[in-house]
């Protein structure tokens, strides 16, 4: 085959095509969700009341698109404190509707609100007396007239130039899935921290979770000299304990100050006789300091807002007790 060469002009009303196409879907599902702020009412708060007030397990099913979406539901209230499982509803028809205890609560997504696979399931529902939350896309519909709750999120119209993939739909049913989730964590109380505790791996659960004792340096780790120490004396452990910074403490081993590389450069650039300096005489008073308990990224706030690289961890008694540099808050990736 030859090269097929297409010049710009050609190419232009295309393109320009795919864009509009594109533009077309996300202003149609954009509308169908922003249609959905008007629909929260009191069977909302319902839907949200019975959530916080399940003793089991939310479970989540849904047939085709509508599944896809709950399983994505699922996950997120999971994430924000709230134990849920996904139920195939035509595998559930075939035993898995086992999963489902009389201390759960169920959570149906259907469009058309006939989906043949979930009113099937529901006698298995009524019969452990468990709450049916319905978000559907036909109301009436027979689905709807069965649940406890309903939410509606029905469309004018899909994005498809059909009519008839789940585009519109779909989005519309995320985000009021969303909204029940996020809706559902504020009303339980559920907390940052708690956030954390079940994203331990990740960059989030470090951040929450880490503290500074997790990363300081310890013991004879931690630069230290006394006030009276000679400027060679201080030079030298600084090189050896390369964190480019010093402790400066008095006779009862309290911090007095810090000496930093720049308060090197400083001192050398005063003329002063180094023979004749000691610690105190060019240290800096006052350091920033932190507890061993306090959170890792509070260590970051503190360096970004006094633009410094080093904090020195300190007891009670201002003692120190841990040094923590930038790059060890790299290397915890929470920096």
């Amino acid at each position: 085959m030859g090269n097929v060469s297409v010049r710009h002009s050609e190419l232009e009303p295309a393109v320009m095509q795919i864009i509009a196409d594109g533009r077309r879907v996300l202003e149609m599902e954009s509308r169908a969700v922003s249609v959905l702020t008007d629909r929260l009412n009191a069977s909302f708060q319902k839907a949200v009341e019975i959530l916080a007030s399940c003793m089991g397990s939310v479970i989540v099913t849904g047939m085709g698109k509508s599944g896809l979406i709950g399983r994505k539901i699922a996950a997120t209230l999971s994430s924000t404190g709230t134990p849920a499982s996904f139920l195939h509803p035509a595998e559930g028809l075939h035993g898995d509707v086992g999963m489902v205890s009389k201390r759960d609560v169920v959570v149906a997504l259907s469009k058309s609100g006939r989906t043949e696979e979930i009113i099937g399931l529901l006698p298995f529902f009524k019969l452990l007396n468990v709450p049916v939350i319905g978000l559907l896309g036909t109301i009436p519909s027979p689905l709807a007239e069965r649940c406890d709750v309903v939410l509606d999120v029905s469309v004018a119209e899909e994005a498809c130039p059909f009519d008839l993939a789940p585009t519109a739909s779909s989005t519309a049913a995320l985000a009021m899935g969303d909204a029940l989730a996020v809706a559902l964590l504020k009303f339980k109380g559920f907390t940052a921290e708690d956030f954390a505790t079940i994203h331990p791996g990740g960059i989030l659960g470090r951040r929450l979770l880490l503290k500074v004792s997790d990363i300081m340096h310890r013991g004879k780790e931690i630069p230290t000299v006394r006030d009276e120490t000679p400027l060679k004396d201080v030079i030298l452990e600084m090189t050896s304990k390369r964190l480019g910074a010093t402790c400066v403490v008095d006779g009862n081993g309290k911090l007095t100050g810090i000496i930093t590389d720049g308060d090197l450069r400083r001192l050398l650039e005063k003329g002063m006789d180094p023979g004749k300096v000691v610690a105190k005489d060019f240290a800096t008073r006052s350091p920033k300091t932190l507890n061993a308990d306090a959170l890792a990224t509070s260590g970051i706030h503190m360096m970004e807002t006094y633009k410094i690289t080093q904090l020195v961890i300190v007891d009670k008694d201002r003692r120190p007790e841990g040094i923590v540099h930038l790059h060890d808050l790299l290397q915890a990736g929470i920096a």
